[in-house]
């Protein structure tokens, strides 16, 4: 398993979901390579014969090249020893896969693009504009209220931990450096389960160097 390449840099949200699943299996021994969103590194030709539409993370396997987080997450849980992060009940499984798609089709423009980006990097996406702030905080919100509400009475989105719950940490860690973050965090449940996300050691081994 030494022949695992993962192409993309530390402060794309996508990329650290993979580095924390990676974390939560104990498993270290894979190469990164390092492309720099915000400087156009994966629009580069040589990333685009990786990636047709220039995203991270890739993931290179003996041979094998593997496109898109969901792929390349759920590909992992299943070669990777170690605790499944793909619940094991129907129901569970039901709860991730929603998230993950409201977080992949709302929230992650919503809260990066929109909330993240404002304060954050404007000028990768050309410049502070107010109405996207505004229309990230109300989207963005209305994703984590519905996270919350599959996770109900558990300590995670879909139980125990999950893909899921990877899948928003990273977005989460973004906006809570940001002066949004109290109007956007204020959603019944999230406050414990954003407690328990900043405890696990992967969510703490994978904090990105914003220096």
């Amino acid at each position: 398993m030494s022949d695992i390449t993962l192409w993309g840099f530390d402060g794309s949200t996508y990329v650290r979901t993979i580095k924390m699943l990676l974390a939560e299996k104990d498993f270290r021994q894979f190469k990164q390579v390092q492309l720099n969103v915000l400087e156009g590194d994966p629009k580069r030709p040589e990333h685009l014969e990786r990636h047709p539409f220039g995203k991270v993370p890739v993931l290179d396997r003996g041979g094998m090249r593997i496109l898109e987080t969901t792929a390349i997450a759920r590909y992992l849980n299943d070669v990777l020893p170690g605790r499944s992060l793909i619940p094991a009940t129907p129901e569970d499984r039901v709860r991730m896969d929603m998230i993950m798609g409201i977080i992949d089709s709302y929230a992650y423009g919503a809260l990066v693009g929109g909330v993240a980006a404002f304060h954050l990097f404007p000028d990768f996406v050309g410049g502070k504009n107010e109405a996207m702030r505004k229309d990230g905080i109300e989207n963005g919100r209305k994703a984590i209220e519905l996270a919350m509400k599959a996770k109900g009475a558990s300590s995670f989105i879909a139980g125990e931990l999950s893909l899921a719950d990877l899948y928003l940490a990273p977005i989460a860690f973004y906006v809570a450096l940001t002066p949004d973050r109290d109007v956007v965090f204020d959603v019944d449940g999230f406050a414990d389960w954003w407690t328990k996300i900043q405890a696990l050691r992967s969510f703490k081994e994978t904090q990105p160097n914003l220096g």
